[in-house]
């Protein structure tokens, strides 16, 4: 168990209002907690689930919010019931969110690990183990492009210190002297292992040091001393001179969950966090102090106990959720756009076309930010960035640490705070060690919070195998990130598609990801420079044929098209359609072109096969016309392999124009 890192004292009679607030308010959030604890402890539960509670830690929240101004931000762990209301939340509507009712703050979309109300100053909690971290770099980011003098809170556990987020978090907000004060609210425990068992330092604020970040740790149940930190921590922030850390030492007083019974705990650590609880410690100082008497105390906590049972009973009455909104608020609704103006046609690389799209959009929205590893001063490692640093600004175009999860969870924050980033993951293959930002956090926001909030970011990367590439160098993705829903997913077959789709996706309010071809980045050809962005989720109709439909995307359109040709002189006309956008799927330019086929139709993909976007397409065309006619349809994939660097073996594996015209020729001659 922790020990206090000060001693107690007698309470200073000019702190004793405020030391009078403080134990009427930890004694709230302890009864609030109490109350959501004893639904889950009937049999059957009132509430489904499992919560986390913060008894014990109840003075961390209260005192940095009474140091904090109150515009200041927060972003905490799933422990965050206090949090949220010491920030200021409608009590009943965290109630509400915990008791999974419709009134609650997510409306019952989050429960009790993720309520989440970005519109306000706390932005939220997050459920996994220190990804709000990376979070809080992109609010404060957005902060300061603002100039609004935010300061921005975000908390972790203990067990958290050995997340990677985290240390990528500390290198970001440090490389960028960012307003951010990181709190650990050290229990003693991470989950269910003492932390002493897997942390060999006497305090886990001295990691901070590694990282030129200040820290101090603190005792956590003690409000004055919470409040008097977190003051010298914020005024660090304001003047400009980066992050803190904050290591608080408390108790954890109940298990690790609800329904965690501790077997594993020795009983003298359950005794030691309880010598410690801050609702004891504060009442004897209170009467030490003779500012308050054990009568007194014992009336103010039991009106704050009824306050809440009262509260409680009545919401447990009010209504559930509407199962009819079950499905609403995963995207936007799509509107058509106005087709956008050509203002230029130029000859362009692909890669150039990916510069001048990312120029437009600097040029057209000054919330825009580009930015990545090497993205900066370099321009890129392909050259998509050339020039823009030195044209816009290192505000606004910059380098980042090699920290994937950094990057892509300081967009998310930074969107959520009305920024517009567009950032780049080198390779397809390096978003697996920050897939986390973009499937657990970016997809679920405007979903968990109803709508009111959204994550318009876009993600830039390449993929695909090319001559040498190594099998952590040429993985085709599309498939997994099309599969989750929130996310909008592009591919761009040639330069002009890569300039309209970053385009569209910059101008989309979800989180979209723009997935280039670097086989293709030195082809050249024409390139329509538009005074905007057309709509999301076209598809886009290469070559018309009656005889069979070749379906692909991505770096398979050009040979798709080849092998087209071949069949042309043959006499068959095969039709190639470019989805160019997997999710949304549009269904409407894959429905007409199978019917004009007459239900022939072959699916192509550089992915491999199992699990690959093609068996999805196919299954949506029966489900679209199956009924209306037969479907002759297969695949073309490279086969379930791993990519070897060799030129002579990716040949055998990857589909060419010979081969997508060898599969095609079989599927027509059924005619």
């Amino acid at each position: 168990m922790n020990a206090p890192a000060t001693k107690k004292s007698i309470i200073p009679s000019t702190e004793a209002n405020f030391a009078r607030e403080m134990l009427g308010r930890i004694a709230y959030i302890r009864a609030f907690e109490t109350k959501a604890f004893s639904l889950t402890q009937v049999n059957p539960p009132r509430v489904m689930g499992s919560m986390h509670f913060c008894a014990g830690q109840e003075a961390v929240p209260l005192g940095a919010m009474a140091a904090l101004g109150d515009d200041d931000q927060v972003i905490c762990t799933y422990r965050g019931h206090g949090w949220a209301i010491a920030s200021g939340l409608d009590a009943r509507s965290v109630m509400g969110e915990i008791c999974q009712r419709a009134e609650g703050v997510n409306g019952g979309r989050a429960g009790s690990a993720y309520l989440m109300a970005p519109d306000t100053r706390f932005i939220g909690e997050n459920s996994i183990v220190g990804a709000g971290t990376t979070m809080a770099c992109g609010v404060a980011m957005a902060n300061l492009a603002r100039k609004n003098g935010r300061v921005v809170v975000v908390t972790i556990g203990d067990g958290a210190m050995n997340q990677g987020a985290v240390h990528e978090a500390f290198a970001f907000a440090a490389a960028r002297k960012l307003p951010v004060i990181f709190v650990v609210e050290n229990n003693g425990w991470a989950e269910l292992t003492p932390t002493s068992d897997m942390v060999k330092v006497e305090r886990l604020a001295q990691r901070a040091s590694g990282y030129g970040i200040p820290s101090g740790t603190i005792d956590g149940t003690d409000p004055i001393v919470v409040r008097d930190s977190f003051t010298l921590a914020a005024e660090r922030a304001r003047k400009g001179e980066g992050p803190s850390l904050l290591e608080c030492r408390v108790p954890r007083l109940w298990g690790h969950y609800s329904r965690d019974i501790e077997h594993y705990r020795p009983k003298a650590d359950r005794q030691a966090a309880a010598d410690i609880d801050p609702i004891t410690q504060l009442s004897k100082r209170l009467v030490e102090s003779k500012i308050m008497n054990d009568a007194q105390i014992a009336e103010l906590i039991a009106v704050q106990t009824a306050r809440v049972e009262e509260m409680t009973e009545s919401l447990m009455a009010s209504a559930l959720p509407d199962p009819a909104t079950a499905q609403h608020h995963v995207v936007a609704s799509l509107t058509t756009k106005a087709i956008p103006k050509v203002v230029e046609t130029k000859e362009l690389s692909y890669i150039d076309a990916v510069n001048a799209a990312l120029r437009a959009e600097l040029e057209s929205d000054p919330t825009t930010l580009v930015y990545g590893e090497d993205v900066g001063k370099a321009g890129g490692i392909f050259g998509g960035s050339r020039y823009l640093q030195r044209d816009f600004g290192e505000d606004r175009v910059f380098d980042t640490p090699i920290a994937e999860n950094a990057i892509l969870g300081s967009a998310v924050g930074s969107a959520l705070s009305g920024m517009k980033p567009i950032v780049e993951i080198m390779w397809a293959d390096f978003v697996f060690v920050a897939l986390d930002q973009l499937v657990n956090q970016a997809a679920n926001i405007r979903y968990i919070t109803g709508g009111k909030s959204h994550v318009p970011i876009v993600v830039r990367m390449q993929q695909g195998a090319t001559p040498g590439s190594c099998a952590q160098h040429s993985q085709s993705i599309e498939g997994i990130l099309a599969h989750v829903p929130g996310l909008k997913v592009a591919l761009a077959a040639t330069g002009a598609d890569a300039y309209a789709l970053i385009r569209a996706a910059a101008a989309d309010p979800d989180p979209c990801v723009v997935i280039e071809a670097r086989g293709l980045y030195q082809t050249k050809g024409p390139v329509d420079l538009t005074d905007g962005a057309e709509t999301v989720g076209k598809a886009h109709l290469r070559r018309e044929g009656k005889d069979i439909a070749i379906i692909t995307w991505g770096t398979m359109v050009s040979h798709a098209l080849t092998a087209a040709e071949v069949l042309a002189k043959e006499g068959i006309e095969a039709s190639v359609l470019d989805l160019r956008w997997l999710n949304p799927l549009d269904e409407g330019a894959l429905s007409q072109v199978v019917r004009a086929a007459n239900g022939r139709i072959l699916v192509v993909h550089e992915a491999v096969r199992t699990g690959g976007f093609g068996a999805e397409i196919i299954v949506r065309v029966l489900e679209l016309v199956g009924d209306i006619m037969p479907i002759i349809a297969r695949r073309l994939t490279t086969p379930d392999v791993r990519m070897p660097a060799a030129p002579e073996l990716q040949a055998v594996l990857i589909p060419t124009a010979r081969t997508i015209a060898d599969a095609a020729r079989a599927i027509a001659d059924t005619r």
